[in-house]
């Protein structure tokens, strides 16, 4: 095979020379384009001489002579100097085989496959969102989730088909991704756990994009979810990206996972005030207001007497979404009407018994 090529590359570069010292444009061009030949045999005998090598080394051989035997024998010589034996020389590489024309059509055939595997992704994508959507139990996050997934997976299979139309051989590059999948999942055990929870979360959904949620010390409105982290904002206005792993690690409270809530509020009178009277104010508060729920009735009970006052529960139901408006209102107004009704709301006070009558002495300036 070295003699082989040896004899092709000296009748390439005996052509080259004399489209380089030609006068006629036709004689130059005709001298390129039987060089251009010449060139496509060479390139094709490299390769078996390669492949050659390849085994040589394999079995222990040294193939660094024939290596540089290669590069030199194959080395293609040109006046550069001459602009028209550059343009001659391009024009047959573009005109030639596996020259320009059959290059640009293999990125022309690139480009096409990548829009048209996007158009599909766009297509699978939605016409998954529309299946989900038809699931009552499914949440949003489970939503986002597969459309996304088919989006990139999509996406992903029109990259390699895409790639393997130019010609290149994939088969190494996805047994080097499957070999290093190993090491970067040895190397990443956090994120698969993250990974391993996110997928938890989406089965048993504890929560949905847009509830307010308490879970890993963050209490917020979960903006958005994906495999890794969940992005919870807070109610001042503050971004959170929390691991899946703690989140699902750690007690998750749902604070809208209901369609109402019990609102939970206390009220203190003195021990002097009239606790009857007390009772039916609040009464009448919490079942004037417009967003209190007749159903369930709310609960008024004198529940302690506590060190410094006696102290009422007052729990309301409420819509979710009214549930700090009732709470702030009727806290308003029950403050108002103890005012009005001469009821107080005690200071916390201890008494104070001493054993033996203590004498105080009190001096002027």
């Amino acid at each position: 095979w070295l003699d082989i090529l040896q004899d092709q590359v000296r009748r390439r570069n005996r052509l080259q020379i004399a489209a380089q010292q030609a006068e006629d444009d036709d004689l130059r061009k005709a001298l390129l384009a039987r060089s251009a030949e010449h060139q496509e045999i060479v390139g094709k005998i490299v390769q078996r001489v390669r492949a050659a090598m390849l085994e040589l080394q394999r079995r222990g051989g040294d193939i660094s002579e024939y290596e540089r035997y290669v590069a030199n024998v194959t080395g293609t010589k040109l006046n550069l100097t001459d602009p028209r034996v550059l343009m001659a020389q391009a024009m047959t590489w573009i005109k030639s085989p596996s020259g320009g024309i059959a290059v640009g059509l293999k990125i022309l055939a690139f480009l096409a496959m990548l829009f048209a595997f996007w158009i599909v992704s766009r297509i699978a994508a939605m016409a998954v969102r529309a299946a989900v959507g038809r699931i009552d139990e499914a949440s949003a996050l489970l939503r986002d989730f597969l459309v996304g997934g088919v989006r990139r997976t999509v996406m992903l299979i029109g990259l390699v088909v895409a790639v393997s139309a130019l010609g290149v051989n994939i088969n190494p590059l996805i047994a080097a991704i499957g070999a290093a999948g190993l090491v970067i999942g040895l190397a990443l055990q956090g994120t698969l756990s993250n990974f391993a929870s996110g997928i938890l979360i989406l089965i048993y959904k504890p929560f949905d994009v847009g509830d307010a949620i308490s879970a890993a010390g963050v209490t917020g409105k979960v903006e958005a979810m994906n495999l890794v982290r969940t992005s919870i904002l807070t109610f001042d206005n503050q971004i959170h990206y929390v691991p899946n792993n703690e989140i699902w690690n750690s007690v998750i409270t749902n604070i809208t996972g209901r369609d109402t809530r019990r609102v939970d509020m206390v009220f203190g009178i003195g021990y002097g005030d009239d606790a009857a009277r007390a009772h039916a104010v609040i009464e009448e508060v919490i079942k004037a207001h417009p967003k209190v729920l007749p159903e369930p009735a709310p609960t008024i009970k004198l529940h302690e007497l506590a060190d410094s006052s006696v102290n009422f529960i007052a729990r309301p139901w409420a819509r979710t979404g009214d549930y700090w408006d009732v709470y702030w209102d009727v806290t308003k107004t029950i403050k108002e009407r103890f005012d009005a009704e001469g009821i107080g709301i005690p200071y916390p006070q201890r008494d104070l018994h001493l054993p033996e009558p203590v004498q105080v002495v009190v001096t002027n300036g």
